[in-house]
């Protein structure tokens, strides 16, 4: 069986918690609810007690029965069963009543917390956790932790019925009764060992739900490539296992929680067989009458049944409790971007400056506690080059790094694939944890930076913009949601000219999709380059943003480039040579180093590595190659 747990290990984030840790977290939700707890704590008491009320006005009339009673009498007795039964339907839906808005109210209150926590996580949580699954903990086991509640409230419930109940036999019979309260231990027993594997058990078909709803989001998500790869089948075969491992593991857990009631029925029956046995023995030597003996039966299965439900409740607590556990370890999950200040930058200059910064994606080795040292890079004149050229694998993206970013200064950074560049751009827009020196922004630590105050100043358009299901208005509005529609219609007719707005059929009110899929890339482009403008920050950063676009639809939004940028600070990450040459400072970046800086023209008069990058990748863009393309045509 072990290959179908493939897949279900806990992820890294997950808690072992105790019952009692999680009740008590549970009790903690619910103390808001304490005065509607209080009313249903109180209709359980009522509700027991007319429960138990009716088994004894039965057992007392059919002895006064055999003694003839008057037609009237028996009306009367109807009368007072029914009376009873209506009190105790009118308690218990009072008490069912108010305890679904207790369980819906902590429900919500604790999906808010799970979601919370989700929009807490930083940037490296998603990178190694499936969203499908974190998605499966805030939906689905939310849901499943209500059912410990409901199961709660019908332990005591059950508990009050069954202290009354016993008391009632023990009128009847004191030896009848001991018999069957030396069997109960045995049924709650029997229902604890179930504990230990029921627990296991449910905790892998949450696991296994929540594979198959990733699964699922990954497959819709990438649809588009799969038909463009033809890959349908193979991602069908790939549900089909995924699929199977569901079936296996939720049957599994059917069947362990299936068999613990014919085992308590089982025991539960024998113990029937026992009183039925003993009590006709006292009845023939005149210790019971027949009608004490034939209700004292009746009410074992009154007894009977909340015994064992309150025995099961332990396993099917289980269920509750590991959905529990789940949604808890997510909140508590230990964010690695951490704020240690919320100071207010009002007049946000976009003065940036990385003083001897450390970056790895992963947990680096420390050595010996100390700050991890290489041979260093620097800027504003200290530039580092590498000796031999020759590639030294290393944990970290970037190492003891210095760069210092003028306010206003559009700085682009070229380099190959794993230079460091996005991740300058991460580290600016505090989406990663460094692990060591210094970004300081206008003088100030990042790290003490209130960090939604400070995202606020800042633009960020990616290479592959998403977009929000709704209207091109509405996604350009995300940028600022309190303006109005006069200035969304400005910012959207000032990048371009505004000629791309007539190519859309409803205009800046047409729908973009989901995931901006009714859009053009050109068009999702602009729709996320008018989302910043809008939000007028004060540190802008474009990362690759038209490395996807034709050269028509980036000659288009070359104007917005130039509104966007101007009397900003602007790292430009960038695979086109009009977003490049026009930099005021490039930065050319290996292996997490600096190793040029300066001009267009003087890197190019240098003829170092970037002259080698604009001959490999950028020569062929420039009006000059183009001219003398046509030439030679």
């Amino acid at each position: 069986m072990g290959f179908l747990m493939d897949g279900l290990d806990p992820e890294a984030y997950d808690r072992t918690y105790t019952d009692g840790q999680l009740v008590r977290r549970i009790l903690g939700y619910f103390r808001p609810q304490a005065p509607k707890m209080a009313v249903v704590a109180l209709t359980i008491v009522l509700t027991s007690l007319v429960d138990t009320g009716v088994p004894i006005v039965i057992s007392r009339s059919l002895d006064r029965l055999q003694a003839g009673v008057a037609e009237t009498a028996l009306l009367a007795l109807g009368g007072l069963i029914m009376l009873l039964g209506a009190v105790s339907w009118l308690f218990n839906a009072v008490r069912q009543r108010l305890s679904a808005e207790a369980v819906g109210d902590v429900v919500l209150k604790l999906r808010e917390d799970a979601f919370d926590a989700v929009m807490e996580r930083d940037l490296s949580f998603y990178d190694t956790f499936s969203s499908g699954k974190v998605v499966s903990r805030v939906n689905s086991d939310t849901q499943a932790f209500s059912q410990v509640i409901t199961l709660t409230m019908e332990l005591m419930s059950r508990l009050l019925l069954i202290v009354l109940l016993i008391g009632y036999l023990l009128s009847v019979s004191a030896r009848l009764t001991l018999i069957l309260l030396g069997l109960a231990p045995l049924i709650v027993l029997a229902a604890l060992g179930f504990r230990a594997i029921a627990r296991r058990t449910i905790t892998e078909s949450r696991r296994v739900n929540a594979s198959v709803s990733a699964h699922i989001q990954e497959t819709v998500s990438g649809i588009g490539v799969a038909k463009t790869f033809r890959r349908e089948q193979a991602i069908y075969d790939e549900f089909l296992a995924v699929n199977r491992q569901s079936f296996v593991v939720t049957r599994r857990s059917r069947f362990v929680f299936s068999a613990i009631f014919p085992v308590l029925n089982i025991m539960a029956g024998i113990g029937t067989a026992a009183l039925v046995y003993f009590g006709g023995l006292t009845v023939r030597a005149g210790g019971l009458s027949a009608g004490e003996w034939f209700l004292f039966i009746q009410g074992l299965a009154l007894f009977w049944f909340p015994l064992t439900s309150i025995a099961s409740f332990w396993s099917q607590f289980q269920i509750g409790l590991a959905a529990g556990e789940r949604v808890f370890a997510l909140i508590d999950a230990e964010p690695k971007v951490v704020q240690v200040g919320a100071g207010q930058l009002p007049d946000l200059r976009g003065e940036i400056a990385f003083e001897r910064v450390s970056f790895s994606y992963g947990d680096p080795p420390k050595t010996n506690g100390e700050p991890p040292t290489t041979n260093g890079q620097a800027d504003e004149g200290r530039i580092a080059h590498a000796a031999d050229g020759a590639d030294h694998p290393s944990p970290f993206v970037l190492r003891d790094f210095d760069l210092r970013i003028r306010a206003g200064e559009t700085l682009a950074l070229v380099g190959h694939t794993g230079s460091g560049k996005s991740s300058i751009a991460k580290l600016i827009a505090r989406f990663y944890e460094f692990q060591g020196g210094r970004i300081l922004i206008d003088g100030h630590d990042i790290r003490a930076l209130d960090l939604p105050a400070y995202r606020a100043r800042l633009g960020i358009v990616t290479q592959t913009p998403f977009l929000f299901d709704g209207t091109v208005l509405d996604n350009i509005r995300y940028g600022r949601p309190a303006a109005d529609d006069a200035e969304v219609i400005a910012v959207a007719r000032a990048v371009g000219g505004g000629d791309w707005i007539a190519s859309l059929p409803d205009g800046l009110a047409s729908p973009v999709g989901e995931r901006g899929a009714s859009l053009s890339l050109g068009q999702r482009q602009i729709v996320a380059l008018a989302r910043v403008l809008l939000q007028n920050p004060a540190i802008v950063i474009l990362d690759e943003a038209t490395a996807s676009i034709d050269p028509l639809t980036e000659t288009l939004i070359q104007e917005g480039f130039d509104l966007v940028l101007r009397d900003r600070t602007a790292i430009v990450i960038a695979h086109r040579l009009s977003t490049v040459r026009h930099a005021d400072r490039i930065i050319v970046l290996r292996h997490g180093a600096i190793i040029e800086q300066g001009s267009h023209d003087g890197l190019l008069a240098r003829g170092g590595h970037y002259a080698e990058l604009y001959n490999t990748y950028f020569r062929h863009q420039s009006l000059e190659y183009i001219e003398r393309a046509a030439l030679a045509l």
